[in-house]
Parts: structure tokens; C-alpha cells; sequence
């Protein structure tokens, strides 16, 4: 071959747009060999190494990486294994697609709450990234707690993350009920709001592990809805009228009301 048909390692990466060290890490690596060298050791490549330089640039450029690209795709000349391993770099790509997307939305969604807290506070912020990370939308809920409230979940529920992501669906849902209940014309002192007490004051319990003293906590956060998301705001105020008289009652009934001073059980009643 005359030496104007061959290209030095230096008019190659030009002509390619590349740099002559990936050239040589090339080489290195047994990804591009130049098909011939000068007498003096000097790398020289043909139109058809420029062919597979190309190559390897494309693939590289949709993601595969240099071991693939390698060990699978070089060598391959039939076109049902390119689409293969094309189509399972679309899937790989894909999956890196989602992967990303949700980290941007936690990035989005920790910004927002940041803002709203208005204060530096490391704890809640790594509270509500692990909150983000398990995919759980009731990480909002966590820069309406103090300090109190914010030692006794990590206390409570440091073990089990997922519990304390159980026990927001549950109120979620109860007062996705309560909502049906009322459109339903159901009373608060019929078996299903009687029941839907039940079950809520059974929520109770479980977030406070049976300390009361967490009850005032818990009210504090429930009258600070200013803030809340619009949708748990209006099922909350919608739920508060009805589950208070539903609970009142079924204290009285299944004798919780003994456990409580009268202005305990008063306020209690009508906050819950």
C-alpha cells in the first residue's frame, strides 16, 4: 500500500474528531490495532481502520462501553446479533432513563421542601431522602414535625422504615374512607363509622407505641395544615369533623375514655 493511502495516528484523529491518546489507548488495548507502522514505529492506519474507528466512536457514543464493544460488537457480522445487543442496550438505556428521572424528581422534591423549611436541618433532610429513596410520597409530612415528634420516628421506626411508610398509606386510605363515608350520608355513630374509629385510633397506636405523650404532638401537626399538600388538606378537614364525633363515641363505648382526664379526653375528642 502506498503511503499516501495510509493516515499517521495524528491526521486520523482529526479527521475523526478524537484525540491521538484515545488513539493509542486504543492500540493498548487491542480495540483498534493500526494495520501498518513505518520504519521508524510510527502508527500507520487505512480507510478501512478509519471504517472501524467509526465504529467504535458510534457505539461508544450510544452507550456501549469499551469492553462490550470489544469483546461482543467488533467482531460480529451478522446483523440479527447487532440488533441484539442493540436491543438490549435500549433496554439498559431505558432503565438508566428511569433510574435518572426519579433521581431528578427527589432532587426537585428535597429543593422544594428545603425551601419550605427555611432552615438548614441536615436530620430532615436526610429524613426525607430516605423517605424519597423508599418512594414514598408522604415525605412531605416530615417539616411539620418538631424535634419531638422527629426523635420519637427515628426512635420508633429507625429499624423499620417501611412500618412507618405503612402506617401514612393507612392514613391516606382512612381518610380516602372517610371522604366515601360522607358522600355515602354515613353517621359517625353507624357500625362503619364506628368501625372507621376503630381502625383509626388503632393507627393512633401504632405510630405512638401507646405513648400518649405523643398526642399532643400528633394535634399540633394536624392543626398546621396551612402548608399541606391541597389534596390531604381538604380530606383532612373533611375527616377531622368526622372521625372526632366517630371517636368521642366509641371511646365512651369501648371504655378508652377511663384512660384519660376529662379535659384530656375533651380535647382529644374534638382534635383528633
Amino acid at each position: 500500500m502506498k503511503n499516501k493511502e495510509l493516515l499517521t495516528v495524528g491526521e486520523l484523529a482529526k479527521l475523526m474528531d478524537t484525540t491521538v491518546r484515545t488513539l493509542q489507548y486504543y492500540d493498548k488495548e487491542g480495540l483498534l490495532k493500526p494495520s501498518h507502522r513505518s520504519e521508524g514505529g510510527r502508527r500507520l492506519y487505512t480507510k478501512k481502520d478509519m471504517v472501524q474507528l467509526h465504529q467504535i466512536l458510534s457505539l461508544k457514543y450510544l452507550g456501549f462501553s469499551l469492553e462490550d464493544i470489544k469483546n461482543k460488537l467488533i467482531c460480529i457480522d451478522n446483523p440479527d446479533d447487532v440488533v441484539e445487543a442493540l436491543n438490549s442496550k435500549e433496554e439498559a438505556l431505558k432503565s438508566q432513563i428511569e433510574k435518572l428521572s426519579e433521581a431528578l424528581s427527589a432532587v426537585q422534591s428535597l429543593r422544594d421542601e428545603v425551601l419550605v423549611i427555611h432552615e438548614v436541618d441536615f436530620n430532615k433532610y436526610a429524613d426525607i431522602i430516605a423517605l424519597l429513596r423508599q418512594k414514598n410520597d408522604g415525605y412531605w409530612v416530615i417539616k411539620y414535625f418538631d424535634n419531638k415528634l422527629m426523635t420519637h420516628i427515628r426512635d420508633r421506626f429507625g429499624e423499620r422504615p417501611e412500618f412507618g411508610m405503612s402506617i401514612f398509606q393507612k392514613w391516606k386510605s382512612m381518610c380516602d374512607e372517610v371522604v366515601l363515608l360522607k358522600n355515602q350520608k354515613e353517621t359517625p355513630e353507624g357500625n362503619k363509622g364506628q368501625e372507621l374509629a376503630k381502625q383509626w385510633w388503632s393507627l393512633v397506636m401504632d405510630f405512638t407505641g401507646g405513648d400518649m405523650s405523643m398526642l399532643p404532638e400528633l394535634m399540633k401537626f394536624n392543626n398546621n395544615k396551612q402548608a399541606w399538600t391541597q389534596e390531604m388538606k381538604n380530606k383532612q378537614l373533611i375527616a377531622d369533623e368526622f372521625i372526632g364525633k366517630a371517636l368521642e363515641i366509641y371511646f365512651k363505648n369501648s371504655g378508652v375514655k377511663s384512660t384519660f382526664s376529662e379535659e384530656e379526653f375533651n380535647e382529644l375528642s374534638n382534635k383528633s
